[in-house]
């Protein structure tokens, strides 16, 4: 099989249709991340994630966004509403550890794999609330501390984190769903937003990167689209070596910045890039555009499943 391409893609609704299926297999991505428009209930989302696989094979990621809290594509009454990360700030690293382990398996019960989570973003004051309490602490060692659990929680129960946004979306005053955050903090100023990232460069995680556009390392473009910020700051000051996949590509922050996102993000050192709308005609021409994985790429890929392999462990079944 030839080796897909460096994209994880949205679909429309509940189950797969007949013309995405066709296109999936026309312009084969790596994975496939899902949303509330895609989840109705256990029976339903597990036999979604199977036909995803038989598309695109066995091994293929996907993804959730199941963080707790206001960030939850599965939810009550079929699974449990988890709190958000925010109100394990102070308390022991025992209990995020659990937490995120009983979130992922719940996800790994039903398929999904890939756990987007944690947040090692700042909770920081006079900050736009799209991170909020979705963040652990505005303390760099807090967060730390309790992301570090959350990896360790969801690797026991077989599942990649995902840590996020990397290199920190704390100090954004605007939603980067809806138009590009500019932060002109310096350099000094952000060696406490990347913190969490470098104490925790390691842990097996794959790393999402944030829309914004930090004037003192790339006056010109955001992380995701910056060579220097991924070169210089996320593989280098950070010293992140695992899989870098872009935030969305169709949010609002990235309009107007370049004829082909998928290019520009995989040519500023992305591995892989993400397109959530599930609209037909947008994924197709970002999948026709969008280069094969390289070789580091999957490298990385592999890395991040053997860092699963080694942590996980029996845990409770999932009722």
């Amino acid at each position: 099989m030839a080796t897909p391409r460096a994209a994880v893609v949205g679909i429309a609704g509940p189950s797969l249709a007949a013309e995405e299926a066709a296109l999936l297999r026309r312009h084969r991505p790596l994975g496939a991340i899902l949303f509330r428009r895609n989840v109705v209930d256990p029976a339903q989302l597990a036999a979604l994630t199977a036909a995803l696989r038989e598309e695109l094979g066995a091994e293929a990621p996907i993804l959730v966004d199941q963080e707790g809290g206001r960030v939850a594509r599965m939810r009550p009454p079929h699974w449990t509403a988890f709190p958000p990360p925010a109100s394990f700030e102070g308390g022991p690293e025992a209990a995020a550890e659990a937490n995120a382990a009983m979130l992922g398996m719940e996800c790994a019960a039903v398929g999904l794999d890939v756990v987007c989570a944690p947040l090692l973003d700042l909770r920081l004051p006079g900050a736009h609330q799209v991170i909020g309490d979705r963040a652990f602490s505005a303390d760099p060692a807090e967060v730390t501390r309790l992301g570090a659990a959350w990896v360790r929680g969801l690797q026991a129960a077989g599942c990649v984190p995902v840590i996020k946004h990397i290199p920190g979306h704390g100090r954004a005053l605007v939603d980067s769903h809806e138009s590009l955050p500019r932060v002109e903090a310096s350099r000094a100023e952000l060696a406490a937003d990347i913190a969490p990232f470098r104490d925790l460069a390691g842990c097996g995680a794959w790393a999402m990167t944030a829309h914004i556009l930090y004037a003192a390392w790339d006056e010109a473009r955001p992380a995701t689209l910056s060579p220097a910020v991924i070169g210089d700051v996320i593989r280098g000051e950070i010293g992140f070596d695992g899989v870098l996949v872009s935030d969305d590509l169709a949010m609002g922050a990235m309009r107007g910045l370049s004829n082909d996102l998928a290019g520009a993000a995989i040519e500023a050192g992305c591995d892989l890039v993400l397109h959530c709308t599930g609209v037909l005609e947008e994924t197709a021409a970002l999948l026709e555009a969008c280069p094969a994985l390289s070789d580091g790429a999957l490298r990385r890929l592999a890395a991040a499943r053997d860092a699963v392999g080694a942590a996980r462990r029996p845990l409770p079944a999932v009722a």
